[in-house]
């Protein structure tokens, strides 16, 4: 049996929770320097605000539609060692709203020179963290048909890619999408169902070193600029899946091999909301508190789901989460269910 080798998942990604003052602030308690944030306002219908550390603070991409990046001074203004810096936008820092954040961990910086590694035909940076399996990689479009380094080491099992430059779509790769996922894409700013398109991956699977892109707007458009997320799964920390609804109030079973502390969801064979669920905003079952990344929506509160010690349970038979369809799931974990030495973190 193979065993974890991340005991504790909160040094690679964390859920922060903070009521919004409209002062510029420090947010603390990540427990490390993040460099991708995502953030949330719960009780009003502002747009998720994404930030990172390759792109740099103050420029904001919104994953609810398909906005080219902006720069807004009193958003994210500064990535601290225990957390980030806020101004006084009220998208981030409402006063008196309830907001969340996650927040992962890569930290560090790469530069490929495809013409000098022989890695990939498109130069790119960015900053990775093999460990955890996640990679933020910025590149600027050629125009033609390319490959691009993503430094994971390994297979990335889902990404995500925008457009920095320009309002497109933002183009989701799951590597259980569809029995051919390479042919496929998901929109995270969409309720739309797995698409055929070759205009994300060329049709081509991802390898251990590279990724592959078209010409098309999705990440290679001749000039603009994209940044992309890349994920590859970690024993006992990440696990990147698919399952089948059963359409029943007592649902499908989902076993990861840890308890969750995030859990985002979407439909493939039908036009479904995204949905996300964390520990943090649910400390206790049942998880109910649902945000929909394509979606400004305020959080809503339904029976949907319970976080178990490994893996989730699905409470409800709505579209969403449980009905008689396909679903992708990209999970990370609160607790591996076993440690790195092969004992139950239950055990006494």
């Amino acid at each position: 049996m193979a065993y974890t080798t991340i005991d504790d998942p909160t040094i690679y990604f964390n859920t922060v929770l903070f009521s919004g003052n409209e002062t510029a602030r420090s947010i603390t308690g990540v427990g490390f320097q993040p460099d991708w944030v995502w953030i949330k306002d719960r009780s009003q219908s502002y747009n998720h605000h994404l930030f990172d550390s390759v792109r740099g603070a103050t420029k904001r991409l919104k994953s609810d539609v398909t906005d080219a990046e902006s720069t807004n001074a009193q958003t994210l203004t500064a990535f601290g060692s225990d957390g980030f810096s806020l101004g006084t936008d009220n998208a981030t820092n409402g006063n008196g709203s309830s907001v969340v954040s996650w927040n992962w961990k890569a930290g560090t910086s790469f530069t490929n020179d495809a013409s000098s590694t022989g890695i990939g035909s498109i130069d790119s940076t960015g900053s990775v963290n093999t460990d955890a399996g996640f990679s933020i990689v910025s590149w600027t479009g050629t125009g033609s048909a390319g490959t691009v380094a993503h430094n994971l080491g390994s297979v990335p099992e889902w990404y995500i890619i925008k457009n920095r430059s320009d309002a497109n779509n933002w183009a989701v790769y799951h590597h259980k999408s569809n029995s051919n996922p390479e042919q496929y894409a998901l929109y995270l700013d969409s309720t739309s169902a797995a698409t055929d398109d070759s205009g994300l991956a060329n049709d081509t699977a991802p390898t251990s070193t590279v990724f592959s892109l078209t010409n098309g707007n999705y990440g290679n458009q001749s000039s603009y600029n994209y940044i992309g997320y890349f994920f590859s799964e970690v024993q006992g920390y990440s696990k990147f899946g698919s399952y089948v609804g059963n359409g029943s109030s007592s649902g499908t079973y989902v076993h990861l091999g840890f308890k969750p502390a995030w859990v985002l969801m979407k439909a493939t064979t039908a036009g479904e909301h995204w949905n996300l669920h964390d520990n943090k905003r649910d400390p206790i079952n049942v998880c109910d508190a649902a945000l929909k990344p394509n979606n400004s929506s305020t959080e809503e509160d339904t029976d949907r789901l319970d976080f178990v010690s490994n893996g989730f349970k699905h409470r409800s038979s709505g579209g969403g989460y449980n009905s008689s369809n396909t679903f992708i799931y990209m999970a990370f974990a609160e607790s591996p269910f076993v440690n790195s030495n092969g004992v139950p973190n239950n055990a006494r």
